[in-house]
């Protein structure tokens, strides 16, 4: 029977979910507030030529960090169930490749494309995607296994003919990764993330001389000019939150012990990032290695938050708030998306109206706070995504 690489809890840890449902809804509030006007600077993403960050820079390392904390649960809960190497290593990377095909088309419907070539609104091909998504990679009831192994066949099939469909502005070109997208990057960079854990076989300062590798990657890359910086800035994260993970919970200690390691691990990221500083901007757009080790920093001070308030100090009714889209997270980053395709297609426009001052914030407020409603709800009939 294969031995899991670290003494991991096997239940669902109600602070990790906690750090994963902020990290999502930050994303819908964000996101919303995106080209609003007369709003708080520090909300938005700074602008791309400036030395700084503001939340919204934020969001996507959070999303990179909570992976990296999910994958030595999943890893050693796979390895506990019996599955050798390859298994693991293959399951992997189904997850990553999924994660990397819904980036690549999401991307694909943001820009480039001709909707005259592909005779039908971006919308309407955007909306038919969303449905794939859920034919191939959602949660079924039907005891029937062909019956869903028809509707997964029938989502591929579904992707091919969009991919087949789609032209770009030339109205000759077909699709491209472009830049992967938000989901593709985060789908490479789990994998990164991953592999290194299942090769370090879980041991920490294997895993910190991976992160240093990355960071040196990185500057070599920058210097190079090649997309390979970006990719190895991202895993940065995912192992940032990967380490973070075990330092919290790999064996039996004191919380007393945990949070003065996660304390010291904060110390040293920003540390490094304030190093770093002199040569690099802070740039979520260059994805610079300031950037990456301030939010590593910021998350992990986080998370140590949550840790005491969470688990030492047991205040958890809170985290009902943000319960539904630490559970279902892919539903939760899709469903804005699949409800703006559906108001572009009929035509509506109501976010001009809303789009400046507190009349901003507070539709954002809302819309957030409808959005993780109805995924709740969503949850409650089994309509999820597992990858």
């Amino acid at each position: 029977m294969p031995v899991p690489f670290n003494d991991l809890p096997r239940q669902r840890i109600l602070s990790v979910d906690a750090f994963r449902g902020i990290a999502f809804v930050l994303m819908l509030f964000v996101n919303f507030l995106a080209g609003a006007r007369g709003v708080p600077a520090w909300l938005l993403h700074a602008n791309g030529a400036a030395d700084g960050m503001g939340l919204a820079d934020v969001v996507f390392p959070g999303f990179l960090f909570a992976v990296g904390m999910s994958i030595p649960f999943g890893v050693n809960s796979r390895i506990a169930r019996g599955d050798g190497p390859m298994q693991v290593f293959g399951h992997t990377a189904w997850r990553a490749l999924a994660l990397i095909v819904m980036g690549v088309f999401m991307v694909n419907a943001e820009s480039g494309y001709s909707e005259q070539a592909m005779r039908m609104p971006i919308a309407a091909w955007s909306l038919v995607f969303y449905a794939a998504v859920l034919l191939v990679w959602g949660v079924y009831r039907f005891d029937n296994a062909l019956l869903n192994g028809c509707l997964r066949a029938g989502g591929v099939a579904l992707l091919a003919a969009l991919a087949l469909v789609w032209r770009g502005a030339d109205g000759v070109s077909m699709m491209t990764p472009q830049w992967w997208g938000i989901l593709g990057l985060i789908g490479w960079a789990y994998l990164a993330g991953a592999v290194l854990y299942q090769l370090a076989r879980g041991q920490r300062m294997l895993l910190l001389g991976a992160m240093l590798a990355c960071l040196t990657l990185a500057m070599l890359g920058a210097r190079a000019g090649t997309a390979l910086a970006g990719h190895a800035i991202h895993s940065l994260i995912v192992l940032a939150g990967l380490v973070c993970a075990l330092l919290f919970f790999d064996g039996q200690r004191a919380a007393a012990l945990r949070l003065r390691d996660g304390a010291a691990f904060a110390a040293v990221l920003a540390a490094a990032g304030s190093v770093l500083h002199r040569w690099y901007p802070i740039s979520k757009i260059g994805a610079t290695p300031p950037w990456a080790l301030y939010c590593g920093a910021l998350c992990v001070a986080l998370f140590s938050l949550l840790y005491w308030l969470v688990e030492v100090r047991a205040a958890r009714r809170w985290t009902a708030l943000v319960e539904p889209a630490a559970t279902s997270g892919l539903i939760t980053y899709l469903l804005p998306f699949a409800i703006g395709a559906v108001i572009s297609l009929a035509g509506a426009h109501f976010r001009p109206a809303l789009l400046e001052g507190n009349s901003a914030l507070l539709a954002g407020a809302v819309f957030t706070a409808m959005i993780v409603l109805v995924v709740a709800r969503l949850n409650i009939h089994n309509c999820k995504l597992k990858i």
